[in-house]
């Protein structure tokens, strides 16, 4: 018998080149006296055992019986004793960011971070007994939460006595240099852009509270941080979350479960990608610096934005994640037509990008009708790098894009969290103003708005209609 267990996230590469394994299977042999169970991994490696007897009878010479129950019955043990083999190995449970500041100080405290956005920790409140109890993980709750953390620290913290020996050898550092707690990546890339000073550029964020800017940290997927005072509930919207990205502050987390993949998607699965790989190339250019230029080829003289006139897309293909909320969404294109040439392979990543950005002010207008005012985006991330995605986030949130003058803006976030953690700042506040820097500003073209707003209004009713065909597929 098997019975297959499989984790999520893709594997990672081990030692020698191997990868761990996304999924585990259980083998159980019965014999003739016990039954055996063993979890054995991709690469064969049996990683737990248990064995459980089972009764025989003998009522005559040469004659011998078994209970299927009784064989049943041991089948079960075996399985449940080699979940509770793995369990019992386990000495803590982290979070990425946790477990490396763990390897690199040998502190067990928590960041706020992981816990809060992650754990179901409250900054308030602490841990929750009676939900670790409901789902079946009261282990959790025993010796005070040792296994999962019961000393938290909010970001930029310093870890302990700094840098162990033993991960300083390793990591060519003296040891005793400050380790501050950490930051999930989207969080540490808010960081790195959301404090900057913008004196001097005309934005409409000068002067006013850090809480009027959103950090939209977008790569293969994309987070919306925008922060605040007084927590704030928005449907659909992570958070809030005291204390997980800026200290003092509450957090709200948007996201959408896949951009820059959808990018790739789309790009990649049309017919005319081949020719497009093969001219990039010949021009020493990406794919999609070849995109970009050959729109503005194609554009005549209308704006760019323009050719998706009759092209629209919905952006779900990986489901929505805020500010609707809901996994079964898929992804929609209307306006196809026949021909798949290099024309309609760019309009339709314009398309898509255009999408991506509506996505965005439908995440924004949800942020602000609960009570978040916005005024400015900051970009990082892989996406952030591409002119087109930047100016048209720009012209359809109507809002200007803030880019770091640091391209590897979460780097810079980690890193502000390092200088808090050495003593040469006394806030997080004062690193991320000192250390995040403007790059360029990007002002939205209000002369297309109208004809955004209008293909906004299509936006919506491609989600509007999804819905209705949703329903009329599963009625009588």
């Amino acid at each position: 018998m098997m019975w297959e267990q499989t984790r999520e996230g893709a594997g990672t590469t081990m030692p020698g080149g191997d990868q761990e394994p996304g999924s585990y299977y259980v083998g159980v042999d019965v014999g003739t006296g016990s039954v055996r169970a063993a979890l054995v991994d991709q690469r064969g490696i049996i990683l737990a055992f248990a064995d459980q007897p089972i009764n025989r009878w003998e009522p005559q010479f040469n004659h011998h019986e078994q209970s299927s129950e009784d064989i049943w019955a041991a089948c079960c043990v075996v399985t449940k004793n080699l979940r509770e083999t793995c369990w019992d190995k386990a000495g803590h449970f982290f979070d990425l960011p946790d477990f490396l500041s763990w390897k690199a100080t040998g502190v067990t405290a928590r960041s706020l971070c992981s816990l809060v956005c992650k754990w179901t920790y409250s900054a308030e409140k602490g841990w929750d007994d009676s939900f670790w109890k409901m789902v079946g993980l009261e282990d959790f709750v025993a010796d005070n939460y040792s296994k999962i953390g019961n000393q938290m620290l909010p970001p930029g913290a310093s870890l302990g006595n700094g840098l162990t020996p033993e991960a300083a050898k390793d990591l060519g550092l003296p040891a005793g240099i400050a380790v501050a707690a950490s930051l999930i990546d989207a969080h540490a890339g808010g960081l790195g852009v959301i404090g900057a000073d913008v004196r001097g550029y005309g934005l409409a964020c000068e002067g006013q509270p850090v809480t009027s800017r959103l950090a939209v940290i977008c790569g293969t997927s994309s987070c919306h941080m925008g922060i605040s005072k007084d927590p704030i509930f928005v449907p659909g919207v992570w958070g809030p979350y005291f204390s997980a990205m800026v200290p003092g502050f509450w957090l709200n987390e948007g996201g959408q479960s896949v951009t820059g993949k959808l990018i790739d998607h789309m790009v990649q699965g049309h017919a005319a990608f081949p020719e497009l790989q093969a001219k990039a190339t010949a021009r020493c250019q990406s794919v999609y610096a070849y995109l970009n230029s050959h729109l503005d080829l194609i554009k005549k003289a209308r704006p760019v934005g323009f050719l998706t006139v009759d092209l629209h897309v919905w952006p779900d293909f990986h489901g929505n994640r805020s500010p609707l909320a809901d996994l079964t969404l898929k992804g929609m294109v209307t306006g196809l037509k026949l021909s798949q040439d290099l024309d309609d392979l760019a309009i339709l990543y314009l398309a898509t990008v255009q999408a991506i950005a509506f996505g965005t002010r439908l995440i924004v207008e949800a942020m602000e009708a609960a009570g978040h005012s916005l005024s400015t985006l900051f970009l990082c991330g892989g996406l952030s790098k591409n002119p087109l995605f930047v100016q048209t986030h720009a012209d359809i949130t109507g809002m200007p894009v803030v880019l770091s003058q640091e391209a590897e803006s979460v780097l810079v976030g980690a890193a502000v969290l390092g200088a808090c953690a050495s003593g040469d700042f006394t806030s997080v506040q004062e690193a991320m103003a000192r250390m995040s820097k403007v790059g360029k500003v990007v002002f939205p073209r209000l002369e297309d708005k109208r004809y955004y707003d209008k293909k906004y209004q299509v936006f919506l009713k491609l989600v509007e209609h999804q819905k209705e065909y949703a329903a009329i597929m599963k009625g009588d």
